[in-house]
This record gives C-alpha cells, sequence and structure tokens, in this order.
C-alpha cells in the first residue's frame, strides 16, 4: 500500500511539474532571470533542471498533504504492531500519556 500512495504522489506531480516548466519557460527567458540583482550563474539547460525539481518538490508536498487528508480515522489511528505483540502502554492505546 505505502507503494501505491507513493505513485499517487509522485505521479501526478510530476506531470504538474512538467506543465509549469513548459507554462513559465514559455513567457520567461532563463537567462533574464536575476538572483538578488545578479544574473544567474547557470546556463539555460541548469535552470530548467533546477526549476524543473523545485516545481516537482512543490507539487509533491502538496499531491502529499493531499493524500494525507483522504486518510480515514482508522488508517491513521490504527496501531501497525500486532495485539500479541504491544506492550502495556501501547495495549492501552493512550500511548502511555497518563
Amino acid at each position: 500500500m505505502l507503494a501505491k500512495r507513493i505513485m499517487w504522489i509522485t505521479w501526478p506531480a510530476f506531470l504538474v511539474a512538467g506543465l509549469l516548466e513548459m507554462l513559465v519557460f514559455g513567457l520567461v527567458d532563463p537567462q533574464d532571470l536575476q538572483w538578488f540583482g545578479n544574473p544567474l550563474a547557470l546556463s539555460r539547460q541548469g535552470v530548467y533542471t533546477v526549476a524543473f525539481f523545485a516545481f516537482w518538490a512543490l507539487t509533491m508536498v502538496s499531491s502529499g498533504l493531499t493524500t494525507l487528508l483522504s486518510m480515514s480515522a482508522f488508517e491513521v489511528n490504527h496501531c501497525p504492531v500486532p495485539s500479541a505483540e504491544r506492550t502495556h502502554e501501547s495495549a492501552r492505546g493512550d500511548g502511555g500519556f497518563n
């Protein structure tokens, strides 16, 4: 299930990052970009690469938050330790914080 969730996050984020890359650099020339008033020290290809991975990371965060918020209460609160292997604190269900 974890591999499926990772694909739910990374694949749509990859597609959106590609679209963002085309939209942004269809309107902006990487050679015209400046960082704190100085021209970037990267080639056009370097700017495209860094921008793509930045877009991909940001859209993965978005997809990850969506996946997290779509989890049911059972999935969030379910203890992964089998009941026979639980300690006294984890068997109480409060995490031992009482």
